[in-house]
This record gives C-alpha cells, sequence and structure tokens, in this order.
C-alpha cells in the first residue's frame, strides 16, 4: 500500500488543554503503568525518567567549537556502553597509538580485510569541551580513523575511513556519584562508519576497559519526546516541516508518512502549552502531559482525514531541519539548537538500557 502524507492544517478544538505538572520525574515501574509500551530492561526502579524538560539557552554554530561541530555532520548509529574501567582523559595519545597498532594487527591476521584498512592508519581521540552540563559528568570523547594510501602525494589529505563518539550529557548525578573511582561513566557512543570497523572499535574498548556495548533504540514514546523538543524550538529556528513515519500492523505491513508544515505544527504546539501562560514566565520546560497531549491532537486529525487509526501502530521515525531520529537508533542533529537537549535524552535512554 502506498504511503500516506498529510499536509492539511490541523485543528485544534479537540486538543485538550491541561495545565503543567509539577512533578518532574516519577519511578520507572509507575511510568510504564500508564506508557506500557517502554522497551527498557526491567529492573530499574532506583532510576528514574525525566516527565519534564528544560530548554538550554540556545547555542548558535559560531558559538561551537570545532569539536562539537564535527557531531552534527553526519547520521550517527546510537550504541550504549558500560561504564569504562581505569579510563583515563590524560592518556588520549597512548589510546591512538594503542587503536591504531590493534587495527594494524587484526589487519594483518585478515580480520580487517574487508574494512578499508588497507592503507596507512592514523588515529586520533580528541576531547570534545563544553558538553558535560555537571561535574560528574566526564568529558566528551571524539575518535576518528584516518587512511592514506602508501603512494598518495605527500599534501593529499587523509581519508576519513571512521569516526564515533562517547558521551555523558545530563546524567543522573545520583547514579554518577555512586560509580566506584576507577570507572568513568561515557555511556552513549555514537557511531559512523562501516559496521566491521566499529566492530572493532568496540572490540578493543572491551579489551582494554572491560566495558560492554549494546544496542540503544529509540523506542516510541522517546521519538515523541524528540519531536515535541524540536517543535519547541520552533519560535527560535524554523523546523520547515515535521515528518514522522508509523508502522502500522497490516498485511502487508504498512507505512503512514505523516507530513506538517511548519506553521501548523507550532500553531498546534501552543494550543497544547499552559493556557495564559505569559512569555516572561515560561521556564522553557516541557512536560510529558504537554508531549502526551501534542500527539493526542496529530493522530486525531489524521484519523478524521483518512480514517486511520495511529496509535495502533508504531512510531518509527522524526525529521525537521534541526534533526533526524530512527526507531533502530540512527540520529542526525542537523542544528546546534537544542543540541545539549536532545543528547540528554539519549544519555537517559543509554543509562535506562545498561544492564546493571
Amino acid at each position: 500500500m502506498d504511503p500516506h502524507t498529510s499536509v492539511a492544517r490541523s485543528p485544534f478544538s479537540s486538543v485538550v488543554q491541561r495545565r503543567r505538572s509539577k512533578s518532574y520525574r516519577q519511578s520507572y515501574r509507575s511510568y510504564v503503568g500508564t506508557m506500557s509500551h517502554l522497551a527498557y530492561t526491567p529492573g530499574f526502579t532506583k532510576r528514574r525518567l525525566t516527565t519534564c524538560r528544560l530548554a538550554p539557552k540556545r547555542c548558535s554554530t559560531a558559538e561551537m567549537n570545532p569539536e562539537q561541530r564535527a557531531l552534527l555532520v553526519r547520521e550517527w548509529q546510537l550504541s550504549y556502553v558500560t561504564p569504562l574501567y581505569r579510563f583515563q582523559h590524560g592518556h588520549l595519545k597512548t589510546y591512538s597509538r594503542q587503536l591504531a597498532a590493534f587495527l594494524v594487527s587484526e589487519r594483518q591476521q585478515g580480520v580487517a580485510a574487508e574494512v578499508g584498512l588497507e592503507s596507512t592508519l592514523r588515529v586520533t581521540f580528541t576531547l570534545v569541551a563544553g558538553m558535560a552540563q555537571t561535574e560528574e559528568e566526564a568529558d566528551t570523547v571524539f575518535i576518528k580513523i584516518h587512511s592514506k594510501t602508501p603512494l598518495a602525494p605527500p599534501d593529499d589529505p587523509q581519508k576519513v575511513l571512521w569516526s564515533g563518539w562517547l558521551t555523558c550529557v545530563g546524567g543522573d548525578p545520583d547514579y554518577l556519584r555512586t560509580l566506584p573511582e576507577d570507572f568513568v561513566c561515557l555511556p552513549l557512543f555514537c557511531s559512523g562508519g562501516t559496521e566491521g570497523l566499529t566492530a572493532l572499535v568496540k572490540a578493543w574498548f572491551q579489551r582494554t576497559f572491560d566495558c560492554c556495548f549494546g544496542r540503544l533504540e529509540i523506542n516510541s514514546v522517546n521519538l515523541q519526546w524528540l519531536a515535541a523538543l524540536w517543535t519547541d524550538c520552533h519560535a527560535r529556528t524554523s523546523i520547515k516541516q515535521l515528518k514522522l513515519v508509523w508502522s502500522l500492523p497490516a498485511e502487508p505491513p504498512m507505512e503512514v508518512i505523516y507530513a506538517m508544515h511548519a506553521q501548523d505544527t507550532s500553531e498546534l504546539w501552543r494550543s497544547v502549552r499552559q493556557p495564559g501562560l505569559r512569555e516572561e514566565e515560561d521556564d522553557g520546560s516541557v512536560g510529558l502531559e504537554e508531549v502526551a497531549c501534542f500527539f493526542k491532537g496529530l493522530k486525531s486529525h489524521f484519523y478524521r482525514h483518512f480514517r486511520v487509526e495511529l496509535s495502533a501502530g508504531r512510531l518509527t521515525q522524526v525529521s525537521t531541519a534541526l534533526g533526524s531520529a530512527k526507531h533502530g537508533g540512527r540520529i542526525k542533529i542537523s542544528n546546534s539548537s537544542y543540541m545539549i537537549t536532545t543528547l540528554t535524552l539519549l544519555t537517559e535512554c543509554a543509562l535506562l538500557k545498561m544492564p546493571i
């Protein structure tokens, strides 16, 4: 069946107005009672899911350092990683040499024959300053694998085969304080490159720092959070168009593409905000109830036009000019606005997904 696309203006009369909750957090177990499709590993009753997110001061691309801007240039595959044992930020040059030697060794054994390591290799570990939000958080680490063919001219620039980074932005301070001194928590791992090279980098980290990697998907609830956060940024940065993709349980499987113009999206979002709230009183926070109300309006509008109940399916993709996210764990941050808020959400997802 062909995908459906809706760009009609959304009616707002059916959207229920709700006052913003003063409760900022609730336990995982009580949250699952209302959001049963949260696909997190059970047993995290001591960790908390945020029900209200604060928008930080907008950061323009001009204010970012080169390392931060490098995070905006491509789509990343997400993973979670358990705390690193005896990882030290002062030894990044040593880690660069060790990872390069590991890759060369794997190439000599034939393991890396199909991942583009036939050239001269150089690995760089660099710090990304300005990402940590609290003293408990470790600095973000950016990794690049460069290559250059032996016969290339001396002035020929090296090609970046693979890049990735480990970060912790807005991590739960109570959890971070409980870690032993020998462990560094950088739970969110973002990789860009071939699966073979990603597997080799993960293998080196696991061997060197006694850690464990796992796949990090972005479930439907967190995709809704991203859509709402990016929409809330509309007043300062145009989202151009909100595009949502749902997967519906039909035979054959049906994919619904739902697109809304920025003005329609913004009007719907304003209609679910607390009525009578003056601009100077708005603390920039977005509550869970507002996210749920926003999507209720979107689904109601789509049902009236196409008689398709989106609640029966699963939200699998969100796209705006600020970024895109997919259920399979792929994320692209296209604009510096809300980058910290987006990474805070993803850090929370990684911490909740980690096995205890």
